[in-house]
């Protein structure tokens, strides 16, 4: 009679196929935020259903679509039904050339109801060599897998400037972890971001950011998850969450 072996619970699990959960992953509350078929848990940041037009799901692929590189001027942003507190969220995303989007979470919806974006705090996916916007702001904190317009990404887990983007046109892994105020960023396993919100650093980052306009910017309790339309192509798979 053979005996069964138990998955070691200290060795990570990596699940590499698509919009799946593992029994691994199930029992550790995983569930995926997008079922990679079909629009269900999710809504356009300024409709009361999701966009018509600008996005499209092909083969296990969430992509919105080149709109002329405005911000918010095609389909539009979408959200999540649900609000989230805290959490793990994982999004693989896959950017084209000169590509600007971005993963936002705390979002609400109610702040901006004109034109652009839906206001949260933001984990940038840029195009860094080709996107001017990587250029502006302070410090490169507008380029890839920053805390938008606040705290720049840096390969914190090895010290180096090395970020290990896997390229564009390449599949690469954004990771958004959030235990009480405390928030990461981490990038294909690699952490690039940390910060704890409504702390003296974090307020005073918030001064002097875009977002100063918006009283108690990124502090809510909970908010919506955004994957955001600013008129490039990205594509987006295996959209997944835990809470805490």
């Amino acid at each position: 009679m053979t005996s069964r072996i138990e998955p070691d619970p200290e060795v990570p699990e990596i699940n590499n196929i698509p919009n799946t959960l593992t029994p691994h992953e199930k029992r550790l509350g995983w569930r995926l935020l997008w079922d990679g078929k079909t629009t269900q848990g999710w809504r356009g940041a300024k409709l009361s259903g999701f966009p018509e037009d600008g996005w499209e799901i092909r083969e296990g692929i969430l992509s919105v679509n080149e709109s002329g590189g405005g911000e918010s001027a095609g389909g539009g942003d979408i959200i999540t039904v649900n609000t989230f507190s805290e959490f793990e969220l994982i999004v693989d995303f896959m950017l084209t050339d000169g590509a600007n989007s971005g993963i936002k979470y705390f979002v609400d919806p109610e702040l901006n109801k004109g034109e652009g974006s839906a206001i949260g705090l933001e984990y940038q996916l840029l195009d860094d060599s080709r996107n001017p916007d990587a250029r502006e702001g302070m410090e490169g904190n507008r380029t890839l897998a920053s805390l938008y317009d606040m705290i720049p990404s840096y390969n914190l887990s090895e010290n180096s400037d090395d970020k290990r983007f896997n390229g564009i046109g390449s599949w690469n892994r954004a990771r958004i972890v959030v235990r009480g105020n405390h928030v990461e960023h981490w990038l294909n396993n690699l952490k690039v971001v940390e910060y704890e919100r409504g702390s003296q650093i974090y307020r005073a980052l918030v001064a002097y950011s875009k977002y100063k306009i918006w009283p108690n910017f990124g502090e809510a309790k909970a908010g919506h998850i955004l994957l955001q339309e600013h008129g490039s192509t990205v594509h987006f798979r295996n959209i997944k969450i835990r809470e805490f």
